[in-house]
């Protein structure tokens, strides 16, 4: 089903036409490049750097307030999480409001499989070699590794989340799991909404449906702890699915504000409203970055506590995901010319910040590589402690920051370049050579009828 009259036009290939209206009234941004978000994806990469860094060298783990706000940088993964969201559900909430078929799933799956797997591979097996130590020679080892599967054995033999050099891993083993559970839920969801008559029916049906898979998240924390403790369930994909349902909410929002009826409907102010009150948002996201920084939300080194902290803890990974995506995810295009200068009174006046932060130099150069720096860092890592002599828990936080810092990202440059783009242009050649029968139309994990924005093709995922 087509969007109703009283909604933005549409143009053939799918993507709205920003309308010349009141900059104030514009929508969404739906489709092309989002620089925004890009921008986020940059500000995650660094918050992950500082957290391994600071738990390393013991500056996290200090009692006090700078330690527990440094700890709190592990917020960055539901970033993360929150922005795969938006950007992997967007077609299939697009066909779920029109009524129409969504991504083709062999597409998609193929496409993430090519952005992901390669350069993790690469750095795996360096990881393997240097660190691997006396199960080198294990295949089970090596299976586990090599697929992501190694937050699910029970009984591991590396201390923390996950073997070393790979710590970080376990939550791109939860990404992974996301992405192959995404067309599965996308179904039930578009099923669900199929039951409204109208557009805003079946957005009010989808965002139910996502209240839903969030409390299950939550539910999914009971077995964690109950009738005993395991651990190891904090980093499987159950408890995180209400960090990818913020994202998928926005995203439903986002398409739903093109298609609502009437001129000025709820859902469009909201999201206008959202939309131009980034400071708001971002205070309020403070609140819930502070409130991961108690005790009240568990230890500060991948220790959950107990089944209430979890709750507390998942509560401010949601809330804190959501207030800093949501103004992002939710603003309408950036106006043209060059971005807003951060040195300029009007910038700030104007409220035109977050746009001028999010597509500053130093994130529109990190954005493109922040997988290969997510990728690298543990590695770099502990290749300079060793070099430098420092034990756990020991060192400076500053020092080490910043060779490490510099060596993950002429790394993750040299893999963006090396491995990740050439392995994305193959997976994008090999659906669209024709070389597969019914293959030929396939373009950006969708198909014809169903065409997907650039931007959804840049999750970091």
């Amino acid at each position: 089903m087509a969007p109703t009259p009283s909604a933005p036009e549409v143009t053939p290939s799918g993507s709205p036409r920003t309308p010349p209206a009141d900059r104030t009234r514009l929508l969404p941004q739906v489709s092309g490049r989002h620089h925004a978000l890009d921008g986020v994806r940059a500000l995650a990469c660094l918050m992950v750097l500082v957290v391994h860094v600071s738990t390393e060298t013991g500056d996290a783990l200090a009692p006090g307030p700078v330690g527990a706000l440094l700890s709190s940088s592990a917020l960055a993964v539901p970033l993360f999480f929150a922005l795969s969201g938006v950007l992997l559900y967007r077609p299939w909430a697009r066909a779920a409001l029109d009524g129409t078929r969504g991504p083709h799933t062999g597409a998609y799956l193929w496409r993430r499989l090519m952005r992901v797997f390669p350069s993790y591979w690469v750095v795996a097996v360096v990881a393997l070699f240097l660190y691997a130590g006396e199960h080198l020679s294990s295949a089970r080892h090596w299976f586990e590794v090599l697929t992501l599967t190694f937050p699910f054995n029970t009984a591991p033999h590396w201390a923390g989340p996950g073997p070393e050099g790979l710590g970080q891993m376990w939550s791109l083993s939860v990404e992974i799991a996301f992405y192959v559970t995404l067309p599965l839920l996308a179904v039930f969801l578009g099923l669900w909404a199929k039951g409204g008559r109208t557009v805003d029916a079946r957005g009010r049906r989808l965002l139910g449906g996502l209240v839903a898979v969030t409390v299950l998240a939550y539910l999914a924390l009971i077995p964690q702890y109950y009738p005993e403790p395991r651990e190891l369930m904090h980093s499987w994909l159950p408890r995180c699915m209400g960090m990818f349902a913020v994202g998928m909410a926005l995203a439903t929002l986002s398409e739903w504000a093109w298609r609502e009826s009437g001129p000025d409907g709820p859902v469009r102010r909201f999201c206008r409203t959202v939309g131009t009150a980034p400071g708001l948002c971002w205070t309020v996201a403070a609140a819930f970055y502070v409130l991961e920084a108690t005790p009240a939300a568990g230890g500060r080194f991948f220790e959950p506590g107990n089944l209430w902290m979890s709750i507390v803890e998942s509560t401010a990974s949601i809330g804190f995901a959501f207030f800093v995506v949501a103004p992002v995810a939710l603003a309408p295009p950036a106006p043209e010319g060059p971005r807003r200068r951060l040195r300029s009174l009007a910038t700030w006046t104007e409220g035109a910040w977050l746009d001028g932060l999010m597509r500053h130099p130093v994130m529109v150069y990190f954005a493109p590589i922040s997988y290969g720096v997510f990728l690298w860092q543990f590695v770099v890592l502990y290749l300079w402690r060793d070099f430098t002599g420092q034990e756990i828990f020991t060192g400076s936080f500053w020092l080490d920051l910043v060779p490490v810092l510099i060596g993950s990202v002429l790394l993750g440059k040299l893999t963006h370049h090396l491995v990740e783009e050439p392995s994305r242009r193959w997976s994008r050649e090999f659906f669209t050579s024709g070389t597969r029968a019914g293959r030929g139309r396939m373009r950006h994990g969708g198909d014809a009828r169903d065409p997907q924005p650039p931007a959804q093709d840049r999750s970091r995922d």
